[in-house]
């Protein structure tokens, strides 16, 4: 793959912020990921400024609702000229077809969101849902993959399993993506760049690492040359 494969998340609280970091970055090396903080508090606006500077977004919104609400919202976003968007899988299958219908294939891409890997075995017995983490994320992938989605959101520890049984061009994207020396942060199920991709997966979701770094150009560059290697 010669596109960038590292996806920066701007998860910051203004659009001042976000746009001050994007002035620091290649678009030619990396996306941008726009989460539910900065979009409540920027807005559409933003999406679009970002777009005109050369970025290619990832609106992550975890869409998860009713399929003719989830329908219209992807249409929304996909009308805001977004690279990728993503939808929750546990929304079950009706809901996932119908994003599908509204945004159709070779557009924007559609994901799905598999489990947060904020989540582990506690977590997922908290909530009712049977199964390992990875039997859970597999099952949620393959019912994505049913539907017709170009992807799924997992943690890259899972993205190694995941190949085996998809589809070759079914996107894997993997968030909890850290360094060898960072804090794990909220994050419980994570991988550092190198092994998130030898495990199978297409792009990285990447924060505070970049968006945290006093060079962040130089960062994401070394990052680029991590995952080529």
């Amino acid at each position: 793959m010669n596109e960038p494969r590292i996806i920066v998340a701007l998860d910051f609280s203004s659009a001042e912020k976000a746009l001050n970091l994007a002035t620091q970055l290649n678009p030619e090396l990396c996306r941008l990921k726009v989460g539910k903080e900065l979009f409540t508090v920027a807005g559409p606006n933003l999406v679009k400024q970002l777009t005109r500077e050369g970025f290619d977004i990832f609106l992550d919104l975890k869409f998860h609702d009713i399929p003719n609400t989830v329908a219209k919202a992807c249409k929304a976003a996909a009308d805001l000229g977004v690279w990728m968007m993503n939808v929750h899988a546990l929304g079950g299958k009706k809901m996932l077809v119908a994003a599908r219908e509204a945004v159709p294939p070779g557009t924007a891409r559609l994901i799905a969101v598999t489990l947060l890997t904020s989540m582990n075995q506690d977590d997922l017995n908290d909530v009712g849902l049977q199964g390992e983490p990875e039997q859970i994320v597999l099952r949620l992938a393959r019912l994505t993959q049913n539907c017709g989605l170009d992807g799924v959101v997992c943690s890259a520890l899972e993205v190694s399993n995941l190949r085996q049984h998809l589809n070759t061009g079914f996107n894997l994207v993997t968030p909890g993506i850290r360094l060898e020396a960072d804090s794990l942060d909220d994050q419980k199920r994570v991988a550092t760049p190198s092994t998130a991709i030898k495990n199978g997966a297409d792009y990285l979701v990447i924060g505070r690492p970049i968006t945290q770094a006093k060079d962040p150009l130089l960062v994401l560059q070394k990052l680029n040359q991590s995952i080529t290697m």
